[in-house]
């Protein structure tokens, strides 16, 4: 029987145990093709979503900055859950859980609060965070539904 392959505008990310609003677009995920023994680097992943008023992005890139309101820990940052892990979901057509992606010890390099605006422009605002990580591995507990 022939499966349809799954669409790529029907997924989550999640972190915190919560999906994280309007996210758009997620960049794919990859390896080297040849690590190094002990070494291995992964590229970051960058989301993409239209600014909205959910703060996921801008709470979790604030971790490392200091300003008023920030958490601290003897004058500096509080770094508690600076690195957290990540999920990225695909779901098939009917919108059943399909795959899961585990990203580890993950934690924002860059936070783009706002795009350069356009007053003759008619397009979303996006916001942007760049994930790095040590890592991911597809969830082998979820299995696709099967298709009737």
């Amino acid at each position: 029987m022939a499966v349809d392959p799954y669409l790529t505008y029907n997924f989550r990310v999640k972190w915190d145990n919560r999906c994280v609003a309007a996210v758009a677009s997620v960049s794919g995920l990859s390896r080297p093709g040849h690590p190094t023994a002990g070494q291995t680097e992964y590229a970051p992943v960058r989301l993409e979503r239209g600014i909205a008023t959910d703060r996921a992005f801008m709470e979790w890139a604030g971790k490392i900055w200091l300003y008023p309101g920030t958490p601290q820990v003897d004058g500096e940052p509080s770094l508690k859950d600076f690195r957290k892990p990540i999920q990225i979901e695909l779901h098939d057509q009917a919108g059943q859980l399909a795959m899961r992606w585990n990203l580890y010890n993950c934690w924002v390099s860059e936070y783009t609060a706002m795009p350069e605006l356009d007053g003759a422009a008619d397009v979303v605002a996006v916001a942007t965070v760049t994930i790095e990580h040590e890592g991911w591995e597809r969830d082998t507990s979820v299995t696709a539904p099967h298709s009737p």
